[in-house]
């Protein structure tokens, strides 16, 4: 009965709950591969039975989440940490799972060469190395039937003096040109920006301005993508998305949260309201600002978490789960009502609409979209009810599969 009552609450409200029951239905987000594996603090590895240890592994956990929660069929791959010696293979054992594969992110951070940076580097020796790793990534890419190239830089220098901004810069822009010229049509490169760390004087690619401005020396298949965990507190990161979308810049997500700095924290953990807020502006894509529909719709949403602490699978259904609520309200806001409220000026309706769509219970609308994809109502509880956290104890503690 209480479902029942909330789809006929949403109908007297003139919200279309068939359209948000439609647009849940068909969204997806990416898994990462990384999130099923053993990880940690910069301190220490946790090592927790049962993790997976091999890429196969990690698309074994990643199908159990995706049966699941329905809404997951695509898991990112890290290289050289997802590395086989056939990525034909790969693919095809993914799509046996009803998988594929979707974004493959180079790994330019854990090599000493890398110690003073990577395309930045001051060596043109290392410069190379970045630049050929990246590529190789594209060859992956290709093989595994992606499309997205996820690049992020910890590029930077500690110390003023360490290094010039201009010539740093220029070789960023060269490197990444190379880089952007071996895209197959098709294919997008996305450039992630954070503020600080580990370079601690300044990073190379700070902020969404300067990751805009590459994107648009490259070309159109360059993009931004925005990590919810690497902004100073209290950046408004709902209205660089919506700037970046509106420049056609925007590409994808990687979804986590933080506390201050970091952000391998569980998405919507520390502020679910920042999330909602963010769907908000995707949505409004969707249904109000109609122009910029068709570049809302092939924006990648993915998950990046390494969890240290957490269980590995019930933490990313658990994330799944989060964003799915946090967009099943963003699709319940009355956008009509908060159009009036805007156009009058009324402060506090318009943000009354907000918090309203905010404070819904939505797990009826939640329950019947998993209904219609075959998953179930709950899909953490049944998880923990299934069996299959006591069979991957057979994995063991760390090691190699």
């Amino acid at each position: 009965m209480g479902d029942t009552n909330f789809f006929s609450e949403q109908e007297e409200r003139g919200i279309d709950v068939t359209r948000a029951q439609e647009f849940l239905t068909r969204f997806q987000i990416e898994t990462p591969s990384w999130g099923y594996g053993d990880s940690g603090t910069r301190f220490q590895v946790f090592k927790q039975a049962g993790a997976a240890r091999t890429p196969l592994e990690k698309l074994a956990d990643a199908a159990v989440v995706n049966r699941l929660t329905g809404a997951c069929s695509r898991v990112a791959i890290h290289i050289p940490w997802d590395q086989v010696e056939q990525y034909g293979t790969l693919r095809e054992f993914a799509q046996g799972l009803g998988l594929t594969i979707g974004a493959v992110n180079p790994n330019l951070f854990q090599d000493d060469d890398y110690r003073l940076g990577s395309v930045c580097h001051p060596d043109g020796r290392v410069r190379e190395k970045a630049v050929a790793h990246v590529e190789e990534c594209i060859r992956v890419a290709e093989e595994v039937g992606s499309d997205t190239i996820s690049l992020w830089l910890a590029d930077g220098t500690n110390y003023p003096g360490q290094d010039d901004f201009r010539a740093r810069k220029h070789r960023l822009v060269e490197a990444l040109s190379r880089v952007y010229g071996k895209l197959p049509s098709g294919m997008r490169l996305l450039i992630e920006y954070k503020y600080f760390e580990p370079a601690f004087y300044h990073t190379d690619i700070p902020d969404w301005g300067t990751a805009l401005l590459l994107a648009q020396r490259l070309g159109p298949q360059a993009q931004v993508l925005v990590d919810l965990g690497h902004h100073p507190q209290g950046a408004n990161v709902e209205q660089i998305v919506i700037n970046l979308l509106d420049e056609g810049k925007l590409g994808g997500f990687h979804f986590n949260s933080r506390r201050y700095a970091d952000d391998d924290l569980i998405v919507g953990a520390t502020d679910p309201y920042e999330l909602y807020l963010i769907f908000a502006e995707l949505v409004k894509a969707e249904f109000v600002h109609t122009d910029l529909r068709d570049d809302a719709r092939r924006i990648a949403y993915m998950i990046d978490q390494s969890h240290a602490i957490e269980p590995k699978i019930p933490a990313l259904i658990r994330s799944v789960m989060n964003v799915q609520t946090a967009l099943a309200k963003a699709l319940l806001i009355d956008f009509r009502a908060l159009a009036t409220a805007q156009a009058s000026g009324d402060v506090l309706a318009a943000e009354g609409v907000m918090r309203d769509a905010f404070e819904l219970d939505v797990r009826p609308l939640l329950r019947r979209v998993r209904e219609i994809v075959g998953a179930p109502p709950d899909p953490l509880q049944a998880y923990l009810h299934s069996d299959h956290p006591q069979r991957i104890l057979a994995r063991g503690v760390g090691g190699q599969g």
